[in-house]
């Protein structure tokens, strides 16, 4: 199995529709190119991405072809454990697929996590392995290292990890992708990485962070160096790449077709890229969470600054709205009261009452 996985989240669209023409050719190149693993999930594009994983893969590959991972988010509207549990049967349904290679638990970390343990998802799981219908169980997980942590300690049976890695968030305070590595490898865990391109940012790097990229290879992709840093790490057996067009099938499939690791020498150019990141205009929040302690309304203000420096960084206002709608899933910016404590507590002075509100009219 070749360690580059087909994310099935930010697929080719006509419309509200899936477009199946462009996704078959996307597959099929991807099969064709010797990669064999597909991830999707219960919720993705609405649970159309599910079923055209049945119309452009199943129905048309032996089973044995390939492997296909979904995801059940007990946290999605179920109101009971009966709902929770049914998503697993709806993605069966979905995809025909007969079994999944893969199944997680979806975006573990928050308020989310205690909601798998009150449906009694994890040991409902634990049965459906030992029936065959899931072959490795894991979770994708989105919080802090000491989070993961304690999450491991409480479920060290299962097979997988699945974390948010790349280098622009390898020492972020917020995503903690170094700490969430070395906590997952600290309990041997085998790690896939979700979005080792950032949502597509690391694609289009402004011009001073990107330099260093241009000036010693300025024939490959900028993703390139994102993936395959990505896969470069020791415990990591699987990277995934969101695709949604050919051409990012073609180039991710060749530079990994023959997956070489990042040289010592390739290392210092995603280092100096990651200073010159650094270096760029952003709120300068550590994540300290003094803000937090006292906040009357409980505001993940940290988050919704790590949202607002995805788009001040990269502009990426598609990948910027996404982190901004888990940060707010429980309180928006427009609970804040303006009571102050936050910035009185704060390190680094930045005026968060002020710079909620520009997310919330700039992301919300």
């Amino acid at each position: 199995m070749k360690n580059l996985g087909f994310g099935l989240m930010r697929l080719p669209m006509q419309g509200e529709e899936v477009d199946i023409y462009e996704l078959t050719r996307m597959v099929d190149l991807f099969l064709q190119r010797g990669f064999t693993y597909f991830d999707t999930a219960w919720g993705y594009t609405g649970g159309k991405s599910e079923k055209a994983v049945k119309t452009v893969l199943v129905d048309r590959y032996p089973r044995e072809r390939f492997q296909l991972a979904t995801k059940l988010p007990a946290w999605a509207g179920a109101k009971n454990a009966e709902e929770a549990r049914a998503m697993l049967a709806t993605s069966l349904e979905r995809t025909g697929a007969g079994y999944f290679d893969y199944y997680l638990l979806h975006n573990l970390g928050g308020t989310r996590t205690k909601l798998f343990e009150d449906y009694g998802i994890w040991d409902f799981l634990r049965e459906q392995k030992e029936k065959g219908i899931i072959r490795k169980l894991g979770f994708s997980f989105h919080d802090k290292a000491d989070v993961l942590d304690g999450i491991l300690k409480a479920h060290p049976d299962v097979d997988f990890v699945q974390l948010q890695i790349n280098y622009a968030d390898w020492d972020s305070p917020t995503v903690q992708s170094r700490l969430c590595y070395e906590t997952a490898r600290a309990h041997g865990k085998p790690i896939i990485v979700m979005e080792p391109v950032k949502g597509g940012s690391l694609a289009n790097l402004p011009r001073e962070a990107a330099q260093p990229m241009l000036s010693f290879a300025p024939q490959r992709s900028l993703s390139s160096w994102a993936v395959r840093f990505a896969a470069s790490l020791e415990g990591v057996f699987m990277v995934l790449s969101g695709m949604s067009t050919l051409a990012q099938v073609e180039d991710n499939t060749s530079y990994m077709a023959g997956f070489a690791p990042l040289s010592a020498q390739e290392l210092d150019v995603i280092r100096e890229t990651q200073a010159a990141l650094d270096k760029l205009d952003r709120i300068p929040c550590t994540d300290c969470r003094y803000c937090l302690k006292g906040c009357p309304k409980g505001i993940a203000i940290a988050p919704i600054f790590s949202a607002i420096n995805t788009l001040k960084v990269f502009n990426n206002l598609e990948g910027a709205k996404r982190s901004y709608g888990f940060a707010t899933a429980d309180v928006t910016p427009e609970a804040c009261i303006r009571c102050g404590q936050c910035e009185s507590v704060c390190p680094q002075h930045i005026p968060i009452i002020s710079e909620l509100e520009n997310a919330a009219r700039l992301l919300g």
